[in-house]
């Protein structure tokens, strides 16, 4: 366990969580596995970023079922994937195997990942799409990625921008379609307890492990826990894109993702942030 008291108990609650979403999400039409084409889940700006991959080290942490690790891996790269679900884990080890993809997934707590993979083994670290929020320690986590890092290798993370996460999922009951700040945009009061029986894909109900934590952390709280780590911010990139329609109004663009309508104000709906280790 890589926490103690009551927050252990809270990232014990959300492996629990995840091992029950599992099987709903493999069998979900939201990732379609073995019918929809891996590399979908990124925008071009994340390839942009990355470059070229070709013969480097990476790891992704917190991979889930490996959708994305699978696509980083057919550009070459030498891939590891981490997360703390071990039946996530035994499902991307079986969705790479189908896929004829050759990568290393290893069941361990993103905190651990240095104990688990070492020190300075890799050139490219990439994190996200619904990572952080559950993660109770910024500063923590962001030494541990250092530590992974080589001298010259970078971190790319790719998230929900925490003003899309402080907006409602939809209208409360007797509310219109405008989007309305729900929830905190900034960190720093504890985590917040979800209880739900359906996750954010298509399929059935949950029987078990319904509760979850999340932790909200602003941007500039991700910015200045890899600084204070010792990387050196290389870029930051917010879009207005997503790779599935949030809200029922939003239109596909060019790229395959999704945004608000043309005439609606826009509005960051992820982010993208690249930082490496001198």
């Amino acid at each position: 366990m890589s926490f103690d008291g009551e927050v252990g108990e809270m990232v014990a609650a959300n492996r629990a969580n995840w091992d029950a979403r599992t099987p709903v999400h493999v069998a979900s039409e939201f990732y379609s596995v073995g019918r929809r084409d891996p590399g979908e889940w990124f925008a071009p700006f994340e390839w942009a970023a990355l470059g070229d991959l070709a013969g480097r080290e990476l790891v992704h942490l917190q991979c889930h079922l490996g959708t994305e690790t699978v696509a980083l891996a057919r550009r070459g790269a030498r891939v590891t994937g981490l997360d703390f679900s071990a039946r996530a884990v035994a499902a991307a080890r079986r969705i790479a195997a189908d896929e004829r993809v050759e990568v290393e997934y290893v069941e361990a707590d993103v905190h651990d990942a240095v104990g688990r993979l070492g020190a300075g083994r890799f050139d490219v670290v990439y994190t996200g799409k619904g990572a952080l929020c559950y993660l109770p320690d910024l500063p923590r986590w962001a030494a541990v990625v250092v530590d992974l890092l080589k001298p010259g290798g970078f971190v790319l993370v790719v998230e929900f921008h925490p003003l899309l996460t402080a907006f409602g999922p939809s209208p409360a009951p007797g509310e219109g379609p405008e989007l309305l700040l729900r929830h905190d945009y900034l960190e720093g009061r504890g985590a917040v307890e979800r209880d739900s029986t359906h996750t954010y894909t298509d399929g059935p109900a949950l029987t078990a492990a319904t509760v979850s934590y999340e932790w909200a952390h602003s941007l500039g709280e991700v910015v200045t826990a890899l600084v204070r780590a010792g990387l050196r911010i290389d870029e930051l990139t917010e879009s207005e894109l997503l790779p599935w329609p949030r809200w029922a109004r939003m239109t596909r663009t060019g790229s395959g993702w999704w945004a608000l309508p043309a005439d609606e104000p826009r509005m960051p709906l992820m982010y993208a942030l690249k930082a490496s280790k001198p």
